[in-house]
């Protein structure tokens, strides 16, 4: 999965994604990208239960997209569009000359430039398909959009189904996006909650939120391992943000992570929620959903605690699932297929 960082220059959105990576960057208008391992306790179970001679985990593409002090220029739209879901980092503390924080606005100001990027990518669709007279479908399906945009409406908030999804797709809407939002805050407000007017923003959007001090969590992600725990112990944190971060993305991407394991290899393998079991086997591979049979499926804990698929299957843990079958979260799956 690859998520986007975006925010107005002084929102400490380039300290945010140092304190994702454990990569010490200087705010620029640069995009810099880090690859960061998904931390999951399951994985780490069945590794100690199977001895594998390999574990994997999920990973996260973070890209710190660069914007000028004038909004998102061109350059920054386009890199937005190339991933999965967005970070919106606002800023919760005085800026260098004492100015109140605007969250809220801030928020506001993206969802407008996004709406206006898509509005201008949906028009231009629009006329093309008006003077080429083609697709009636495509053509209702985009006034709808357009119409959405007029009111000022992000993408992700219009009632479309699934296919209509799948269709507009490669449009990369970028008010469709899952967005997440950190507010960024100072040191002396880490582990409180999130000022009203912002926890109600976020959910009258239905938009994710995380609080958090990027300073704080920078010091903390640089730190050797063994410091950590207590240092988060002083602040009253019991994990660093990465940790909290990740779990807030991949429920705002609508992902969950299907497992497999065995003694070649445990792995997380992350999915859409709703995803059937057929469809989820191309996750591993394009032919496991070509020549799916069924799908054997056992909760990772179940599995942790009995020891073994056998003991599972003999205490009606290890069940024998349909291609239909919807893949929950932290389900150990093993594919069964013709080649």
């Amino acid at each position: 999965m690859k998520i986007g960082l975006v925010g107005v220059a002084g929102s400490g959105k380039s300290t945010v994604f140092g304190a994702l990576t454990g990569m010490d960057v200087s705010a620029s208008h640069k995009t810099h990208i880090a690859v960061v391992k998904v931390p999951d306790p399951r994985v780490d179970a069945l590794a100690r239960l199977f001895q594998p001679k390999k574990t994997t985990y999920a990973e996260i593409a973070f890209t710190d997209i660069g914007g000028g002090r004038g909004g998102l220029d061109r350059a920054a739209l386009n890199a937005m569009r190339e991933v999965d879901a967005l970070c919106q980092v606002v800023r919760g503390y005085p800026d260098a000359l004492g100015s109140r924080p605007q969250p809220v606005a801030e928020i506001d100001a993206l969802a407008t430039e996004t709406i206006l990027a898509d509005q201008e990518v949906v028009e231009r669709r629009i006329a093309r398909l008006q003077k080429e007279r083609s697709d009636p479908l495509e053509l209702a399906l985009l006034e709808r959009l357009r119409a959405g945009f007029e009111a000022g409406k992000p993408a992700r908030s219009l009632p479309l189904g699934h296919e209509e999804l799948e269709h507009v797709a490669h449009y990369q809407l970028l008010s469709l996006k899952p967005l997440l939002l950190v507010l960024n805050v100072p040191e002396d407000e880490v582990g409180r909650p999130p000022p009203p007017d912002v926890g109600l923003a976020a959910a009258a959007r239905g938009l994710g939120l995380v609080v958090l001090s990027a300073k704080v969590e920078l010091d903390i992600a640089l730190m050797d391992r063994a410091e950590q725990g207590d240092f988060l112990g002083s602040l009253g944190l019991t994990e660093p943000a990465q940790n909290r971060f990740i779990r807030a993305a991949f429920e705002t991407a609508h992902l969950v992570s299907m497992l497999t394991a065995g003694p070649d290899e445990c792995r997380a393998w992350p999915i859409p929620r709703g995803t059937g079991a057929q469809r989820a086997a191309r996750a591993i591979h394009s032919d496991l959903e070509r020549g799916f049979i069924r799908a054997e499926v056992v909760s990772w804990k179940d599995l942790v605690d009995l020891g073994s698929e056998a003991r599972c299957r003999d205490a009606g843990k290890l069940q024998t699932e349909g291609k239909h079958y919807v893949v929950k979260d932290g389900d150990v799956v093993h594919i069964l297929f013709s080649v």
